[in-house]
């Protein structure tokens, strides 16, 4: 469904590449595109998943459509302005109580390395902490993931610990190196 001649310029949920929409089924055909990159899966520690068909997944997506919250995610699609779908990002581990949140963002192989990420990562930072009110920004990635490490330093997260043999795939143990921003940090960029 692309829309076309619509005004998006002060519309909350662009930046100045890409937009975040609702999930919708007709997603369920990149998303099975998007498992046939097994590496990319792992690293985003996924593991290896059965194998899967675009009904499949399809019927999986039923209960995330439309930015409903299922199980304490909420997952958005990203597109281009010109209404491509390049990836995904969740907002999760939302905690109202300590005021903290997380995030996990994908971008497809294709599509990589053109600022996509940081462009849906600011979107979702800026709804967070400017209209749910959260104090801070929690994240984490498997220590090899070199893109995922490069994107927070960029951004301004403050790498704060690691947690030894986290994650297994690829037979062996991986760590994961968790990341955080707090509002003042977001606010100071």
């Amino acid at each position: 469904m692309k829309e076309t001649g619509l005004d998006y310029s002060r519309y909350f949920w662009q930046g100045e590449q890409v937009r975040l929409r609702p999930l919708r089924l007709e997603d369920a055909e990149a998303a099975f595109i998007a498992r046939l990159d097994s590496p990319s899966r792992q690293a985003l520690q996924l593991g290896v998943e059965l194998p899967a068909s675009v009904e499949a997944i399809r019927s999986s997506l039923e209960k995330r459509v439309d930015c409903q919250d299922a199980d304490g995610v909420i997952i958005f699609t990203v597109e281009t302005h010109a209404g491509e779908n390049v990836g995904g990002i969740s907002l999760h581990s939302r905690d109202h109580k300590n005021g903290v949140f997380g995030f996990g963002v994908v971008i497809d192989r294709p599509h990589r390395r053109k600022g996509y990420a940081e462009d849906a990562v600011k979107i979702l930072l800026r709804y967070g902490f400017r209209e749910r009110r959260y104090q801070k920004c929690n994240s984490a990635c498997v220590h090899t993931n070199v893109a995922s490490i490069a994107l927070h330093k960029k951004m301004g997260f403050t790498e704060e610990g690691r947690s030894r043999r986290r994650w297994f795939y690829d037979g062996q143990f991986h760590d994961e190196l968790l990341f955080g921003m707090t509002a003042e940090e977001f606010d100071a960029q």
